[in-house]
């Protein structure tokens, strides 16, 4: 069997769709294990959407993560699409990297997420969360995604790569506008942002070379020159990626997340009067939230089984992380957001060699900035009526425009028994 049922699709990077795809995801799940579906592209994907297939499909090895794999040379020489020289060095990033090449080059970028490392952030991190709280109680409002949620995991990725702090605005802007790349014509929208991000990445890089730092840049220059085979697109992909991927999972986690519970004020409720649900609070906000709704692209290399249903060879695959994540068969009543949920599973970081490598400093992050939020603005409310709270437009990602939300100066009144 090779065909699915007909759906209609509908637009994946409309804000609409972002805020609530999950009765689509129900339904994708109830009709068949995959669909195929033409996306914004233009080209056809096959959209894996059960969890058990979802898990099964992020660690199986005939799902390539280079799109040429499954093609001749000839047929290569075919549909090589063609890339401005400018953006060659993001043609072949270590997420479209498989086998060798990809364990060499994570090898290389672990080095900034290794537990001595993320550990060393942790005092700084929290001093941040206090500091931007206390800002936004002196003046009563903020909005908790520029204001809160955005700047700590900017600071800590650019800390981690050496970006001095008066450019660390400037890429927050350039990649607002890369992710939100949806089609053919974003992309062509996006290309000053895209250039003005490679330039600014190549100076940075050849400033380093003259002044080696104790930053993740200056030990990707010196692997370089220890001959660890790390060519110059190599190392401007690498820095370019972790800049991007570093921190945007991170950022929409506390901001929608926050949303998710002050929708939910029972659970914020309760995340206030028991602290120590923290951790498993964010693991089900990762869960519940999806903020990295679909996974990387894929490729059969050969014929792949998803739940009984063929997907045939060379064929481009997309894994549903949140319908994953929201599968009834495996999470119980899972558009409840429950923050013990034990066991809890979740796809949010992707799975198998292409986990995602800063998995444990965006648990951390997300962490501290939650515990803070409940030591130091207790009481939070939205300063916009609900609906005028909307996502942005992105493909792949959940992440809100804006989040207004009012800081009264005090603690929250005690219940009576």
């Amino acid at each position: 069997m090779s065909t699915t049922t007909s759906i209609t699709r509908p637009d994946f990077a409309s804000p609409a769709f972002r805020a609530n795809p999950w009765p689509f995801y129900a339904q994708l799940r109830h009709q068949a294990p995959a669909h195929k579906l033409t996306l914004g592209d233009g080209k056809p994907a096959w959209l894996i959407v059960r969890y058990p297939d979802v898990a099964s499909a992020l660690k199986d090895p005939r799902l390539s993560k280079n799109p040429f794999t499954t093609l001749t040379p000839e047929e290569r020489k075919q549909k090589l699409p063609w890339i401005p020289g400018f953006l060659q060095p993001l043609a072949n990033t270590m997420l479209d990297r498989d086998g060798p090449d990809h364990t060499r080059l994570r090898g290389l970028a672990h080095q900034a997420f290794t537990p001595k490392r993320i550990e060393e952030l942790r005092v700084r991190i929290e001093s941040l969360c206090d500091d931007l709280l206390a800002r936004a109680k002196a003046r009563g409002e903020m909005d908790l995604l520029a204001d809160f949620a955005m700047p700590v995991p900017v600071f800590v990725i650019a800390e981690i790569l050496g970006i001095p702090e008066e450019d660390r605005l400037r890429f927050r802007r350039w990649t607002e506008r890369m992710v939100t790349v949806a089609g053919l014509s974003d992309m062509f929208l996006a290309m000053p942002a895209m250039w003005a991000f490679l330039r600014y990445v190549r100076k940075l890089v050849e400033r380093r070379r003259h002044e080696l730092g104790d930053d993740l840049i200056s030990a990707l220059i010196r692997a370089e020159e220890n001959g660890d085979r790390l060519s110059e697109d190599e190392l401007l992909s690498m820095v370019f990626l972790l800049l991007v991927a570093g921190h945007e999972t991170t950022v929409n986690l506390i901001s929608t997340g926050m949303l998710a519970l002050l929708d939910q004020p029972e659970a914020w409720d309760r995340l206030r009067s028991e602290p120590a649900l923290v951790p498993s609070a964010v693991e089900e906000l990762l869960r519940f939230t999806s903020v990295v709704d679909f996974g990387t692209e894929r490729y059969t290399t050969s014929d792949v089984d998803a739940g009984g249903l063929v997907i045939p060879r060379g064929e481009r695959v997309l894994t549903m992380l949140g319908s994953a994540n929201h599968d009834e068969a495996v999470f119980a009543d899972p558009e409840a957001l429950r923050l013990d949920r034990e066991p809890n599973r979740h796809v949010t970081f992707g799975g198998g060699a292409h986990y995602c490598l800063g998995a444990p400093l965006a648990r951390m992050e997300a962490q501290i900035a939650f515990r803070a939020l409940i030591r130091e603005a207790p009481v939070l409310h939205l300063a916009v009526p609900r609906e005028a709270v909307r996502f942005r437009k992105s493909m792949a990602l959940r992440c809100l425009q804006a989040l207004p939300v009012l800081v009264p100066n005090a603690k929250p009144a005690r219940r009576a028994a």
